[in-house]
């Protein structure tokens, strides 16, 4: 199995889980003399299964994550360097669109807005970090589709 598979799986697993979550709590008490709409018993035991395969795939998945190289670096740390850059990315794209957002004025006696950066050079700095996400991503991606899980 690709890594890119047991991926995909890990999701769909937790997707499932999210579904037996509600149908349990959908199922928890009924009226006195009623019965549930589906057995609790059936649910808990679904649940089990799928986190007993969930756990198996998520240690698979980390193992392989912090085992498989690509350019001198594992998997695990380039999840991380991609992770770390998308939030850089956001905070960094969100001051500079204050930062670029400068009031015109109508007349000499308004206050003028001025920017407290280069935005111009603030901005390459985003565009080569938007590159290097996109090629880290690019990596990642490769490597789901071509590494067998341990």
């Amino acid at each position: 199995m690709k890594l890119a598979e047991a991926l995909q799986e890990r999701a769909d697993i937790n997707r499932r889980l999210d579904q037996l979550r509600y149908r349990l709590s959908r199922n928890a008490t009924v009226q006195e003399g009623e019965k549930p709409a589906e057995d609790p018993q059936e649910l808990i035991k679904e649940t089990d299964e799928c986190a007993a395969r969930l756990e198996e795939l998520m240690a698979r998945i980390n193992k392989t994550n912090s085992m498989t190289e690509i350019e001198g670096k594992t998997l695990t740390e380039l999840i991380a360097k991609r992770d770390a850059l998308t939030l850089k990315l956001s905070i960094y794209r969100s001051f500079l669109s204050e930062a670029s957002n400068l009031a015109g004025r109508a007349t000499r006696n308004e206050i003028k807005i001025l920017s407290t950066v280069n935005v111009r050079k603030l901005q390459k700095q985003v565009d080569d970090m938007s590159r290097d996400l996109r090629l880290t991503d690019n990596a990642l991606q490769q490597a789901n589709w071509t590494v067998e899980l341990l």
